[in-house]
C-alpha cells in the first residue's frame, strides 16, 4: 500500500491534481485494535471518500477465530453488501516477459496472456438465505446454502460485461451450469435476452462452467471477456490468477450501483492476492499488484484513464527492464519493494 501511495503521489504532482485520502484498519489489524475486523469507523470513513483501495486482511494469527468473525469473512463480504459492490473485474495479464511465471507450456501462451474476467459479486450462493446448520431429528446434522439469483442482478452484471468488451474485442463469453442449475437457466436467457436487446453488435457465447475451467487451463486466450455468477467467478478467476504466474501481478476492482461524487462508480479495489505473512516487514512483497489496482481505482472511479494507463505502462516497462521482484524473478536479480517502487515511478 505504501508503494502504491507513492505512485499516486507521484502521479499526482507531475500532472496538477490533488490526492485527499485516509487510512482505516480493516482485517487482522482492526481485530486487534478495535475488538472486530470491520469497525464502524472504517464503514463510516468509506462511505465518506469516493473510493476504498484495499489492502490484505487475513493471516494465519486469525484463522481460529470462528469462521463468521474471520478477516475475510467478517470484513471484505459485509463491505460489498454495505456498498452494493455487485462486479467484480479482474484482468488476466501475463507480460510475455513473464510467461515462464505461468505453469502453463509456453507454446500455449506465446504472446503472454489478456483476458478479463468479469464476477457477480453480491448475489448467489454466497448470500442467498436460508443459510443454516441445523440438527435433524434422526441426530444428523444438516447444513443448507441457497444460490439465488433475480433477473435484475443478471442483467446488470451482463451490461458490465457488455461495456467492458466494447473497449476490447467485442467478444463475450457468459459462463453458467445450466444443464443442472435453475439459476444457470435464468442466467442464460436473461443474458442471451439482454444482449439480444441492447448489444446487438457483441458476439455473445455460452459456456459451461466444468468446461470453461478446462479451457482456461488449455487456451485462455480464446477468451477476451469471460462473466459470471459469484461462486462460478470465485473459482475462475482464481484459476487465472495462477496461469497468470503471480498473484502479485494480479489487480481488481469491485464496482458498486451507487455513484461517488466525481458522477463514477464508486468501487473497491485491491489486489487479487491475500497477505503473505512469512515475508511479511521484510520488504519483499511484489507491490504491482496493489499499484495497478491503484490504477484500476483511477480509470473507474475517477475516469482519469490516461492517468490509469501511464501507471500501467510503467509496471509493464519496469518488468520489461527486468525489474523483478522475487515472485517473477526467473533468472532476473530479486529487487525488494521499495525498489520495485522507485523503479516505477522513474518510469512514469
Amino acid at each position: 500500500m505504501e508503494a502504491a501511495l507513492q505512485v499516486l503521489k507521484h502521479v499526482a504532482g507531475e500532472e496538477g491534481f490533488s490526492l485527499d485520502y485516509a487510512s482505516y484498519d480493516v482485517g487482522g489489524i482492526a481485530i486487534d485494535r478495535h475488538g472486530v475486523a470491520l469497525p464502524d469507523s472504517t464503514v463510516h470513513g468509506c462511505a465518506g471518500a469516493a473510493a476504498i483501495l484495499f489492502g490484505s486482511v487475513g493471516g494465519p494469527k486469525w484463522e481460529n477465530l470462528p469462521p463468521a468473525e474471520q478477516p475475510e469473512r467478517a470484513a471484505l463480504l459485509p463491505l460489498r453488501k454495505r456498498f452494493s459492490l455487485f462486479a467484480n473485474i479482474r484482468p488476466g495479464l501475463l507480460f510475455p516477459e513473464l510467461i515462464d511465471a505461468s505453469p502453463l507450456k509456453r507454446e500455449r501462451i506465446p504472446e503472454g496472456i489478456d483476458i478479463v474476467c468479469i464476477r457477480e459479486l453480491t448475489g448467489g450462493i454466497y448470500f442467498g438465505q436460508p443459510k443454516e446448520t441445523r440438527l435433524l431429528e434422526n441426530g444428523e446434522t444438516e447444513a443448507i446454502d441457497t444460490m439465488v439469483y433475480k433477473t435484475s442482478e443478471i442483467e446488470r452484471i451482463a451490461e458490465v460485461a457488455a461495456q467492458t468488451a466494447k473497449t476490447r474485442s467485442g467478444k463475450v463469453c457468459s459462463v453458467d451450469k445450466a444443464n443442472v442449475l435453475t439459476t444457470s437457466v435464468l442466467w442464460r436467457k436473461t443474458v442471451t435476452d439482454y444482449f439480444g436487446k441492447h448489444h446487438p453488435d457483441l458476439q455473445l457465447s455460452h459456456m459451461y462452467v466444468d468446461n470453461a475451467a478446462m479451457q482456461l487451463a488449455r487456451d485462455p486466450n480464446q477468451f477476451d471477456v469471460l462473466f459470471t455468477e459469484n461462486m462460478f467467478g470465485d473459482i475462475l478467476s482464481d484459476e487465472m490468477a495462477v496461469i497468470c504466474g503471480s498473484l502479485g501481478m494480479m489487480a481488481s476492482a469491485s464496482l458498486g450501483t451507487g455513484a461517488n461524487t466525481h458522477g463514477k462508480p464508486f468501487g473497491l479495489y485491491e489486489p487479487a492476492g491475500g497477505t503473505a505473512p512469512d515475508i511479511a516487514g521484510k520488504g519483499l512483497a511484489n507491490p504491482c499488484a496493489q499499484i495497478l489496482s491503484a490504477a484500476l481505482m483511477l480509470r473507474h472511479s475517477f475516469g482519469m484513464e490516461a492517468t490509469a494507463s501511464r501507471i500501467e505502462g510503467a509496471v509493464r516497462a519496469t518488468v520489461e527492464a527486468g525489474i523483478r521482484t522475487g515472485d517473477i524473478a526467473f533468472g532476473h536479480k530479486a529487487v525488494g519493494t521499495k525498489e520495485m517502487a522507485e523503479a516505477i515511478i522513474a518510469r512514469l
